[in-house]
């Protein structure tokens, strides 16, 4: 999935390091990288940096704006980039570039982020920090001074010569690009809520998402990332396999009980009192599909007293479409909510025989929950295309299948690896 990137600009001390760190703050379960444009500043020359009190820090030539523009869209692809170190003090770059990992989130600081269109375009949301002009010069005249070792009076020529100027030529005329503007910088709490709120929004929405409202794809966090690193690695021993693919299990069937109808109920607690509380259907069961579904059997039953399960096996080979070998279902399963249950959404083909079989039964398509651990597009789109009112829940949705229909990354044959049947396919390398 495409990570989400925000640009923040505002004029020059107006709190967007300020801003930016509160909003990482937040996102304390994601990896979030900060890059800030002034990494990207252009080295000067000797005989510029003895002159540089004639320099314009703040005009969008000072930067270089194409290899910016290189490294965030890396970072958007997922590559790993190496990002300048810029010394204010000397004004050049220094030897020692910064590298940064792909990451879930990232975050673009700068005075310029929304001038350039073509960086503007590279931003899933657009910020602006606003702050009175009397402020920020204070703050510039603190930050200058003391971190960046400059002479007050330069600061103070630097500004009336460069900085205001550059502000309300280049600066100011971009706010109307933003999609969000903060009043107060890092004083406004809200805005700071209201911009990490829409990340999380975004992080939980892949574009199949976008595309089928019937995708209910579990919010990502370090303890999911890391059960899927567990699950995924060829290496992991059988015992940690299934320790783990519990553990995520559980917490898939956990989200699809929440997507059951429910009706409100008060109930009056020990301490005598009123607890305005919800009640969901209880008329359930579960519908294995053999034999990698039934791995998913004892967290459901964990998750709901005595509920009913039903098998259904199906085989089949490459393209050559899938056959029913054997099915039992509970006798009054067109009455029920199912929980169709298979770790894994290859092509399609098996889940979409199943549900077929589940309708010939009489159970509406609305009834249908079907939860998997991983989930490809092709599977995706070979399910909602054809049973638009059924929910599919998921914990991660992978990238593709490969010429043998098996989901990429993907994680093996979950079926082999959970009950520890050998399959060389799948044999770690020597």
């Amino acid at each position: 999935m495409e990570p989400v990137s925000s640009g923040v600009a505002g004029g020059t001390a107006s709190g967007k390091t300020t801003v930016c760190n509160m909003i990482i703050a937040q996102l304390h379960d994601q990896r979030v990288v900060l890059v800030n444009q002034d990494s990207f500043y252009h080295s000067l020359s000797d005989e510029v940096v003895k002159k540089v009190h004639e320099y314009n820090f703040d005009h969008p030539d000072a930067f270089d704006t194409e290899m910016l523009l290189s490294c965030m869209e890396k970072l958007k692809l997922g590559q790993e980039v190496s990002i300048p170190d810029y010394d204010f003090k000397s004004h050049k770059v220094t030897g020692t570039a910064r590298k940064v990992n792909p990451s879930d989130v990232i975050i673009l600081e700068g005075i310029l982020v929304l001038h350039d269109p073509r960086v503007r375009d590279l931003m899933n949301m657009k910020i602006f920090v606003d702050t009175d002009s009397d402020v920020r010069l204070a703050r510039r005249i603190q930050r200058d001074t003391v971190e960046r070792g400059r002479d007050i009076q330069n600061v103070l020529e630097q500004y009336e010569r460069f900085v205001k100027p550059s502000f309300e030529e280049f600066i100011l005329p971009s706010k109307k690009y933003a999609d969000i503007i903060i009043p107060r910088g890092g004083d406004n709490d809200v805005a700071v809520d209201l911009i990490v709120q829409h990340i999380h929004t975004k992080l939980g929405q892949h574009d199949l998402c976008k595309i089928y409202p019937n995708i209910f794809l579990i919010h990502s966090t370090f303890q999911i990332q890391g059960m899927h690193t567990l699950i995924r690695d060829v290496k992991t021993t059988k015992h940690d396999f299934i320790f783990y693919a519990d553990r995520l299990i559980r917490l898939v069937v956990e989200h699809g009980l929440g997507h059951l109808p429910f009706v409100e109920r008060q109930i009056i607690t020990p301490t005598g009192s009123v607890y305005p509380g919800v009640v969901f259907c209880r008329r359930l069961c579960g519908v294995s599909v053999i034999r990698s579904g039934e791995s998913m059997e004892n967290a459901l039953r964990a998750c709901c007293k005595g509920i009913k399960i039903g098998k259904i096996l199906i085989h089949g080979e490459g393209n050559n479409g899938r056959q029913l070998i054997y099915e039992k279902l509970p006798s009054d399963i067109a009455s029920r909510h199912v929980f169709l249950l298979d770790p894994v959404l290859a092509s399609g083909n098996s889940a979409v025989k199943a549900i077929t079989l589940l309708l010939s039964k009489g159970v509406p398509e609305s009834n249908i929950i079907f939860l998997n651990l991983i989930a490809s597009p092709q599977g995706i789109h070979a399910v909602c295309r054809q049973f638009p009112k059924l929910k599919i829940v998921t914990s991660e949705i992978d990238s593709s299948l490969d010429e043998n229909l098996r989901v990429i990354p993907g994680m093996g044959e979950f079926g082999d690896r959970y009950f520890g049947t050998h399959d060389d396919t799948f044999a770690p390398p020597k």
